[in-house]
């Protein structure tokens, strides 16, 4: 089965929490787009609603939701997603990956959408250790 790091946003508090994704939560959303709303309860959440927003593959790509594949494709820039011109009409061709979440995909980036009863702090805590070495 394939496991995906879930990078998940709170607009309400600006954090953001990283959520290890696998097994059959996993599975659902392999075949989902950019731009999809899907329950919590599938991870864990009970209530709260989650909006994919992005996402990148093993090699680092990011995926786009204007390009309407599963795969890689190279595609021509002039600015946004990916691609930074650093003069007045400059365009470049890139890779770029499409917005079908395939089993390729290692970071899926999401957005909180509802909310439910438990605050997202009773469900992931703040890492101790982490805190101690910065």
């Amino acid at each position: 089965m394939v496991d995906f790091k879930m990078v998940l946003s709170d607009p309400k508090t600006g954090r953001a929490y990283n959520v290890t994704v696998s097994g059959g939560a996993a599975g659902s959303l392999t075949g989902r787009k950019i731009g999809d709303e899907l329950d919590g309860g599938i991870f864990g959440l009970p209530g709260y609603r989650l909006k994919i927003t992005g996402g990148s593959d093993r090699n680092g790509t990011p995926a786009r939701k204007d390009l309407p594949t599963a795969g890689r494709r190279k595609i021509l820039l002039s600015g946004g997603l990916g691609f930074k011109p650093v003069m007045e009409g400059q365009r470049r061709r890139k890779s770029m990956r499409g917005n079908e979440i395939g089993s390729d995909f290692v970071q899926i980036n999401a957005t909180l959408t509802g909310y439910g009863e438990k605050p997202l702090e009773e469900y992931y805590p703040k890492e101790i250790a982490a805190e101690k070495s910065a």
